[in-house]
């Protein structure tokens, strides 16, 4: 009976199977989330069209408006705390000079 010596491969062969089966993997949990998003967007629609009648979307956001703030003190109190929190110094070293609603 003749034995077979068992051949080691090249390191190009290694590397470029190491390289291959990384990107075989990527490959496949790319299209695994495609197909995830094209089940969930099949069954969010599925599930839309059986809602009751009665139940309405809420209307849609509008461009907030230019509101006075109410309690204009309490939130510089607040916003000063959480940004001497952060800063770890005490609360009268900072000063608020001004603050815009965004």
């Amino acid at each position: 009976m003749i034995l077979l010596e068992a051949q080691t491969p090249s390191t190009a062969t290694v590397v470029g199977l190491g390289i291959g089966m990384v990107f075989f993997g990527l490959i496949c949990l790319i299209a695994i989330c495609y197909l995830l998003g094209f089940i969930m967007k099949k069954v969010n629609k599925s599930t839309a069209d059986k809602e009751p009648a009665s139940v309405t979307a809420s209307p849609a956001v509008s461009a907030p408006t230019a509101e006075p703030i109410v309690n204009r003190q309490e939130l510089i109190a607040a916003v000063s705390a959480v940004i001497a929190e952060e800063l770890g110094q005490d609360v009268e070293a900072i000063r608020i000079k001004s603050i815009k609603k965004l």
